[in-house]
């Protein structure tokens, strides 16, 4: 069986929109919100100013230098502000704000890329990512064209494609492949040309046995092996992800690069493959909609810059004010205080979720020393003692603990029995590791 060591078995939630097309939302708001931060790295600058017209798939936001995605506009309008913005980070970050013409006039730059896949170098491909502004799309962020360029210089011998989607709830990537299956392999095969590998693994989870024997059907002749992986939470997690199909562990600190594999999520390839093709950058996404909150779930293929409100109206309202709204899953998703935020790259889905189905709001006790948490760690960690060294500021002990390490999955806090919120104690404790690692470097 293709697995991992350790991990959990929450309840899967996927009924509510597994079943449900992709359903494209064709009207958009007057005021569409494009934040300047929408990846993991550094905020864009802005390229436009107040007054700009503005074109579908136009370029809005760039950095001259380090980690960053280019932000482009999803409808066509005119420039009405830039200023700070609600942000699913939970803080208000730069963004341009777009009056909508409601015209979806396509930017004159927008062409299909010239060579044929066959003829495409690293750096084709490369530069294919960073002018469409891909991220990873699993919720990431980290952007493509970086990880590309990182992967090509390792000289990866393994390409892994990510369609495990083991956050409960979640059935965005799922719908892709079942609907899109000619982009996910499209998307892949250009993977592979960019690295020089004749062959791709694409893992999936089990309980998608119609997507792994579709999938499957659609690779023949293709050397894309689809791989059925038991069902396991958090399958998706690179390392996890590549332990399972190879059985190489990537050491504490070290990346999939390190050990030769490259890891690229569903949605990632789609966009890999609508902007070789067609030329248009990321300027949408599919977003599961779900929860026991929402009148309407659904997966729907939306436009970044939409206000969270447009998408509650569209999926017909909610049935009562949620008590916790999350973006992503609930295991790694954040809560999100405002439905004014808009839609980013790593918008994976909406959860609109009630105290009975969202909050747990039993009484943290003391630490009972079972190693549940332990036990389920992916990442072979000990969250019991973490927390102890944490409460004591210990920052030695919390790097030979190997804190860094942690992805921040959550299982440990899923299995504690004493309701203890080690996830946040953990972000706690790196954080005090990275103040320290920074100390010693000035």
């Amino acid at each position: 069986m293709y697995t991992f060591k350790g991990g959990i078995h929450p309840a899967g939630n996927k009924k509510l929109t597994k079943n449900k097309s992709i359903d494209e939302i064709k009207e958009y708001p007057e005021i569409m919100v494009f934040p300047l931060l929408q990846h993991i790295g550094g905020v864009c600058e802005p390229i436009v100013k107040k007054g700009d017209e503005i074109k579908v798939g136009q370029k809005l936001g760039q950095c001259e230098g380090g980690l960053f995605a280019n932000v482009f506009s999803s409808v066509s309008g005119v420039v009405s502000s830039i200023e700070p913005w609600d942000h699913p980070s939970g803080k208000k970050v730069m963004a341009v704000i777009v009056k909508n013409d409601f015209k979806y006039e396509v930017s004159e730059n927008i062409k299909p890329y010239e060579k044929p896949i066959e003829e495409l170098t690293s750096e084709d491909v490369e530069n294919i990512a960073f002018n469409a502004g891909i991220v990873g799309m699993g919720g990431a962020g980290f952007p493509t064209h970086v990880k590309i360029a990182s992967c090509t210089k390792a000289n990866i011998d393994t390409l892994i494609i990510n369609g495990a989607e083991c956050e409960p709830y979640i059935t965005s990537d799922y719908r892709r492949m079942l609907e899109c299956p000619e982009r996910v392999i499209e998307g892949i095969k250009i993977l592979m040309q960019a690295f020089g590998l004749k062959e791709a693994y694409l893992g999936i989870e089990d309980n998608k046995k119609d997507a792994i024997d579709f999938l499957t059907e659609k690779c023949k002749g293709t050397n894309i092996h689809v791989i059925s992986l038991k069902t396991k939470y958090p399958q998706g997690g690179e390392k996890q992800l590549i332990y399972a199909i190879t059985r190489r562990e990537v050491p504490p600190g070290k990346f999939p690069m390190d050990v030769k594999c490259g890891v690229f999520n569903i949605d990632t390839c789609i966009c890999l493959s609508n902007s070789y093709s067609t030329g248009m950058p990321v300027i949408e996404r599919v977003i599961t909609i779900s929860g026991d909150l929402i009148n309407k779930p659904s997966n729907v293929l939306c436009r970044m810059g939409t206000p969270f409100s447009h998408i509650i109206e569209y999926c017909g309202g909610l049935k009562r004010e949620p008590d916790k709204i999350i973006m992503g899953g609930p295991m790694m998703g954040s809560c999100q205080y405002s439905v004014d935020t808009p839609v980013v790259k790593t918008t994976s889905s909406l959860l609109f979720m009630s105290e009975r189905k969202g909050i747990n709001k039993e009484v943290t006790t003391n630490c009972i020393r079972c190693g549940r948490c332990s036990t389920s760690c992916p990442m072979f960690l000990l969250p019991n003692f973490i927390n102890q060294f944490e409460k004591k500021r210990d920052v030695s002990m919390l790097q030979k603990l190997n804190v860094l390490n942690c992805i921040e999955c959550g299982t440990c806090a899923y299995k504690c029995p004493a309701k203890i919120p080690l996830v946040q104690v953990i972000k706690n404790a790196k954080s005090l590791v990275i103040k320290e690692s920074r100390k010693n470097v000035k």
